[in-house]
């Protein structure tokens, strides 16, 4: 079964995004036998797919890294958020496969959102198992729609938690330094079954 490419709607309300993107992942891991076994490759795949239209990573990027971010060539820009968007996509595709078999449901707060809004958080419960557990998602107004740009879970907002990280390997060793520990590190993930 092919699926489509998921395509945002530029005016749907914050929440209608989140929901979209959420529910095609989810369906198209459990429509699939190999992402219902728990093949990583193929998962993150159908994240690529059918999330990744609804973010603004580049953005996640930028705010991640800080003010370096202004001091990087385009390459390195480039570089740098290909390989964060990489580590994310990564990392949300394994948090998925762990649902992979479960009867999930999940629950979508309205966001209110006045007029000339720019930012706001969608907040989701994930109901699995008799287990609820909030997730947040961040997004701004961009010219094509609402996109997602950060995620809470379990209180820790990505960003704020790679800012940290990043900051002390950029203090060391500079943007190429964080670009090679990003090289490294996905190369790791990629390595693995």
């Amino acid at each position: 079964m092919a699926s489509v490419q998921a395509q945002p709607v530029a005016n749907a309300a914050p929440e209608a995004q989140v929901q979209s993107a959420v529910e095609r992942v989810i369906s198209s891991i459990q429509a699939d036998p190999a992402t219902r076994s728990g093949d990583i490759a193929k998962t993150i795949a159908v994240v690529q797919k059918q999330f990744l239209p609804y973010t603004d990573f580049e953005y996640t990027t930028r705010l991640a890294v800080g003010k370096a971010w202004r001091d990087a060539t385009v390459e390195q820009r480039q570089q740098l958020f290909e390989q964060f968007q990489l580590l994310l996509v990564r990392s949300y595709a394994l948090s998925l496969s762990q649902l992979r078999e479960q009867n999930v449901k999940f629950r979508y707060k309205p966001a209110p959102v006045a007029a000339t809004a720019a930012d706001v958080v969608v907040e989701t419960h994930v109901l699995n198992n008799g287990d609820e557990i909030q997730i947040d998602y961040r997004m701004r107004r961009t010219p094509s729609g609402w996109k997602i740009y950060d995620i809470n879970m379990l209180g820790a907002w990505l960003i704020e938690v790679y800012r940290q990280q990043f900051a002390d390997i950029l203090a060391k060793d500079g943007i190429n330094g964080l670009l090679a520990y990003l090289n490294r590190h996905n190369a790791r993930q990629a390595a693995r079954p």
